[in-house]
Parts: C-alpha cells; structure tokens; sequence
C-alpha cells in the first residue's frame, strides 16, 4: 500500500518477479458457521494476490475480534487461532506491500472505535489523493491521528469512515466514498452487518457468491469456489453492499464508469477466476493463439515460464501449430520470505524457482513464452540457462506489451527508471536479455483477446493514459506522466 506522502518503496530483492498486485479481500456473512475458517479458505485461495501478512476479523455480533500477522495464510493461522474467533460474520485479508511498509502495524484488517459501534475494514488498490485525505483525518482528529502511525491509505479510510458524524457505518460510508480518489475493493464490517464497495472505476475486481446458508465478497470468483460458494455477479464499480439478516441491500454511490486492470487478464487473476464474464485461463489462450499470429518464428517447441506463462503458450503452440512442452520446473515452494541472497548468490538466485529439463531443450529451437518483462533480469536469466542446458535459439515472446509507466491503481510495479522498456527499443531488450528474437502482443491483440469493450479497460501501465487523475506528488518525474481527467473527478 502507499505511504500518505505518495512515495512508494520497491521491491530491492534481486530476483525480479515483476508485477505484484496489491492485496486480496474477503468477506462472508454465514450465521451458524465457521466463518473464521471460511475466510481462512478463501484467502487462501487468494494467496497469490498478497503474500506478506495475513488477517481475519470476525464478530459475534457483541464484538469484533481480529487476528494478523506476518507471513503467508498458513503460517499465520493455525486450527486454534481460529477457533480464538467465533462468530456471524468475518472479513479476511492478504497483503501484498511494497517492501519498506511491509510491517505488521501496517496488516490489515485495520480496527477502529466509532460512536455506533466498531469497524474493521480491508482494502485491496490504491487512492491516488490519500494526501488530502489525511489531511482531513488530521483535522478531524488532530490529537491521535499521528499518534496511530496511518502510514496505509487503508488506515485513513477506516478513520474517515469511523469520524463521520452520522447515525451508522452505512450512513458514514456512504458519505466518505465520495471523497475517495483511485482503485478500491473493500470489504468492511461492523458488529452485525458485511459491507462491499467498489471505485466508480472497477479497476481491481471484487465479486458476490452465495452460500447455503448466507454470503461471500471476494476479489476473484476462485476464492467462491473453494468456500462452495455459487457466483451470483460482480459487485459493480461505484455499488455499495450492506449484507446482513435482511438479506442483501445495495446502493448506488456513484455512476459507473468501468476501467478494469488489463494487468488482471495477463497476469494478476487467478486462472481458474472469471472477469466480466470472460475466464482468465481461456482469455490467456486466446493471447497466446494471437501473439502466434502476430510474432510468428520457425521453432521445434514451445515452453512457459511456469505458472504464468503457461495458458499463453497453450495458446501459442496451438496457434503455431509447434508442440508444447515443459521446459522449465518450478519449485512452487519459494515464497518471497527467503533469505537475502549475497550477489553472487543472487545471480544464480533464479535456479531457486526454475531449472531446465536439459533433455527436452538440448539441441532445439525453443519460444518461451512468458507474461510480462518488467526489469528484464528473470528473462535474462531464463535465456542464459536455457542456453547453458543446450538450446539451439531462443525466441521468447510476451503475451503483454511492453510495460512503460508505473501503476498507481494498486500493483506494485518497479519506477519507470527501472522498467526495461521505458528507455529501450524492443531489439535493444532483446539484446539485453540474450534472446534469439523478441516478440510482444500487441495492445490491440490484447484488448481484443479479452472480449472487453476498450473503453472500460485500463492499459495505462502500457500506454502511459491515466484514467484516474494522477497528482504530481505521486507522478514520479513530478509533470513527466501524461494525465488524463476522467468525467466526475
């Protein structure tokens, strides 16, 4: 998440893994079950969205109960902290920060007093005006604000939210998101009630199931699935939801105005998830059988770099008619906790997620497909190995396009000084990285491969076309980026 002043700290680990989005959210109102556990399962399967901290919130309709740490899902909670939080209702939270806020006073769900009650609140995205707002916080609470140490725009939402002056946490919600500028998914709850709301622009996505017996809210449609949960529909950009005995309740904040993350599609998204009714491993495909067409090369196989890389290069192969194989073995046990590699280590530090078969590459002409260059260093490190294990040539091609602009919208991506293709041509990075030849998709082979109208995605991070106004305090290089205003901002 992003610190007040707008300045990110990134990721100083030398193995590049490139694009991390910010969080995931889950939330479940199910009277009669085990709702801890139930959100235990759901950020589970949400994992992949935010591996730093985890945490749950439950009430039993007296009070709220939270339980956070560092760590991933299964290290933080075990069978007996779970049964530590009983209850009605739970929001659940996994954390993705970048590195030098990633501490536990900056876990979520964050808590708070309000006059009517307690509030828990998680939040995956990111506000591009957390600066005023926490300038309001100040004014509204001059005496604890600094005390509390609000280094999360998460934690200055859950403040605005529990200082309003209305008659309940829907009422004083409903008066806050207005005043919210940027990406937000949250999930949010009192002693009685689950509560959902999504920016008017929908960038991140957010998704509403039922159960036997109650509901769930989650960023991805995987995390309904593995509670038993049936998919009912998206929660809308600028919706909010109450849901509690009464059922489910819905109003309007705001005119939608959808701009989905494209980075959602190629890479972010689970892909067993569904996004505006598209499923993420057939859109893959799709991306792989039209970069295929568009960055075609004589080669004797085709291999992912796993897990991400694989659903384009299914696609690749079957739109090139070469075979599919895999090339590259991951250890899927490396988490980001591992420790700090000296530099000599870190140059071999690749080997500890991915080795070659040696007698599947030797000898052949290999495209290796891959989601996204960021820096550069993952794929310079593939196509040295791949090199090393006997390859003839090495085509790698990329079922993004190049990544130029950094994302304030919720991924931590690196500074635009550190992304590869900002300064670079596409033959200088092939170049760089050691490849035989080098091929993007193309924007517009993106968007079409997603069946999205363009109008309601965000390709910013490619384009530089910012559909949230950006304020220069957060535009690296101040006036550098292009701004665009968007209607109702």
């Amino acid at each position: 998440m992003r610190r007040p002043d707008g300045l990110l700290n990134h990721n100083v680990l030398g193995d590049d893994k490139g694009p991390q989005d910010a969080c995931g959210v889950f939330g479940v109102w199910a009277p009669g079950e085990e709702v801890a556990k139930l959100a235990f399962y759901g950020l589970y399967a949400l994992q992949h969205r935010g591996t730093e901290s985890a945490g749950i919130a439950t009430s039993d309709g007296s009070r709220i109960l939270v339980y956070k740490d560092m760590g991933l899902v299964s290290q933080v909670f075990t069978e007996s902290d779970l049964a530590t939080l009983p209850g009605n209702l739970a929001i659940g939270h996994c954390r993705y920060s970048t590195t030098g806020s990633s501490t536990w006073v900056n876990a979520q769900p964050t808590l708070r007093p309000t006059k009517y009650g307690t509030l828990a609140l998680a939040h995956n995205g990111n506000l591009t005006n957390t600066g005023d707002l926490a300038e309001l916080v100040q004014k509204l609470e001059p005496s604890t604000a600094r005390e509390r140490g609000a280094t999360t725009d998460t934690e200055i939402m859950t403040a605005l939210i529990s200082l309003q002056n209305e008659k309940n946490v829907e009422a004083s919600a409903m008066s806050v998101l207005p005043q919210l500028e940027g990406a937000f998914s949250l999930v949010f709850m009192d002693e009685h009630t689950l509560y959902a709301a999504r920016d008017r622009h929908g960038v991140r996505p957010l998704v509403l199931g039922k159960l036997e017996n109650g509901w769930v809210v989650a960023s991805e449609s995987a995390a309904l699935d593995i509670v038993g949960a049936a998919f009912v529909r998206e929660i809308e950009p600028g919706e909010f939801v109450a849901i509690d005995a009464n059922g489910v309740r819905s109003e309007r904040w705001a005119p939608a105005e959808p701009k989905g993350c494209l980075f959602e599609y190629v890479y972010l998204a689970r892909p067993d998830t569904t996004i505006a009714g598209q499923g993420i491993h057939a859109t893959r495909v799709r991306i792989g059988e039209r970069l295929a067409k568009e960055s075609p090369v004589e080669a004797d196989l085709v291999i992912p770099v796993p897990e991400s890389g694989t659903p384009a290069a299914i696609g690749y192969a079957k739109g090139s008619g070469i075979p599919f194989g895999m090339g590259l073995v991951k250890n899927s046990y490396v988490g980001r906790t591992f420790i700090q590699p000296s530099q000599t280590i870190r140059q071999l530090g690749i080997r500890l997620k991915l080795n070659p078969l040696r007698e599947i590459i030797e000898g052949k002409r290999i495209v290796v497909v891959d989601d996204s260059i960021v820096r550069g260093n993952t794929q310079r490190a593939i196509v040295r190995m791949l090199r090393e294990a006997g390859a003839r040539e090495i085509h790698v091609r990329i079922s993004s396009p190049p990544v130029k602009w950094p994302c304030f919208y919720g991924i931590d991506f690196a500074t635009r000084a550190e992304l590869v293709a900002s300064g670079l041509e596409v033959e200088e990075i092939r170049r760089s990285i050691g490849a035989d030849s080098l091929g993007y998709v193309s924007l517009e082979g993106l968007i079409e491969s997603t069946q999205v109208d363009e109008n309601k995605l965000c390709g910013a991070c490619f384009t530089g076309k910012y559909p949230i106004r950006i304020p220069a305090d957060m535009s690296e290089g101040k006036m550098r980026l292009e701004i665009t205003e968007v209607h109702g901002h």
